[in-house]
């Protein structure tokens, strides 16, 4: 794998050869699906089997909205994941009650469209592991996140909370580097931005947005953590 001083995740994979791209291109994080209304959803067993060829040393992050303990739990005995990424309207509360009932680390999305979202970030920097800050979904979406639409970035340059985080939203490769350089992410999450057509990942895209990212120098970011989980 690549070493990149930016640890980006590919989320919503659904096939074993986008999951082979992501790892040759140098991905710290893989993100499974895990919500019926995504193109990107999976079933459990067609999961265990992409996550079961993720080699060591790759976080594997089941991405649930809103889920229960059974949900939950019915992923867990089949998938192995090391991250739980909740990106629903779960509360702080149910966070933290997330992290002490299943013992793994907790990545919680939150949506951005204005300063007035700022506060919940620090809310959740509180309980959750890691942050992922997303873009708002557009208004009429049925699915949460930022649906390939990204937020006005200067919203969080420079910002730093008290855990990891990593910027998602519209990322693709023609425009994360510039999204790097201007929030000083240390990680970033793309999906859509790497894709051919929906859940179908495109290898050559997964390649340019790895080169793009090794572009970015270090020296070129603001000072701060660099955010970095290992799985175990």
């Amino acid at each position: 794998m690549t070493s990149l001083a930016i640890r980006f995740k590919i989320c919503g994979l659904t096939r074993a050869e986008d999951v082979a791209a992501a790892v040759s291109a140098g991905a710290a994080y893989l993100g499974f699906v895990f919500f019926p209304r995504s193109p990107r959803h999976l079933d459990i067993d067609r999961a265990a089997e992409l996550a079961l060829g993720v080699p060591p040393g790759v976080a594997k992050v089941a991405l649930t909205v809103d889920a229960d303990d059974a949900m939950l739990e019915a992923i867990l005995a089949r998938v192995p994941v090391d991250m739980l990424q909740l990106h629903g309207r779960e509360s702080p509360a149910r966070v933290a009650e997330i992290k002490a009932r299943f013992g793994l680390p907790v990545m919680k999305a939150v949506g951005v469209a204005d300063e007035d979202d700022l506060a919940h970030l620090d809310r959740y920097a509180g309980v959750a592991d890691q942050l992922l800050v997303d873009a708002k979904p557009p208004p009429g979406a049925d699915r949460p996140g930022g649906n390939a639409v990204a937020f006005d970035w200067r919203l969080v340059a420079g910002r730093r909370w008290a855990v990891p985080w990593m910027l998602a939203g519209g990322l693709t490769p023609d425009n994360v580097a510039e999204a790097v350089r201007l929030t000083g992410a240390r990680q970033v999450d793309v999906s859509s931005g790497v894709e051919s057509a929906p859940g179908i990942k495109d290898a050559a895209r997964i390649a340019e947005f790895a080169r793009a990212l090794g572009q970015v120098r270090r020296g070129a970011l603001p000072p701060g953590p660099p955010g970095v989980f290992s799985p175990r």
